[in-house]
């Protein structure tokens, strides 16, 4: 049987990697820029973090609670399981990458 790849889109990676970061913890939007921007060095935009979060959430990969007037977003077990598939993707793109890729030529 063939296995079904992530509907995650490959354009970018921020739907990526707010799956990513939600796997380990609950989070509010601000948060989860923060991370984001920590790990590629610019934090994306309320413009840009917001609209992905509300696709994900429309999606059914990510759920939310109120706090207040702030929500906590959390990772869905269907968000779980498309993670996991976007790790084998992933994996698989750019495995053959990694001997051409030298740390000691990154900035």
């Amino acid at each position: 049987m063939r296995r079904k790849k992530s509907i995650l889109p490959f354009k970018g990676f921020l739907s990526f990697l707010v799956l990513h970061e939600l796997k380990y913890k609950d989070m509010y939007g601000s948060e989860i820029a923060e991370r984001i921007g920590e790990r590629r060095g610019s934090k994306p935009t309320p413009g840009t973090i917001y609209p992905a979060l509300k696709k994900l959430h429309r999606k059914g990969l990510i759920r939310y609670t109120k706090e207040g007037k702030r929500k906590v977003y959390r990772l869905s077990s269907q968000g779980e399981k498309e993670l996991e598939k976007a790790y084998i993707d992933f994996s698989r793109y750019f495995y053959g990458l990694k001997k051409q890729i030298r740390r000691d030529r990154l900035p």
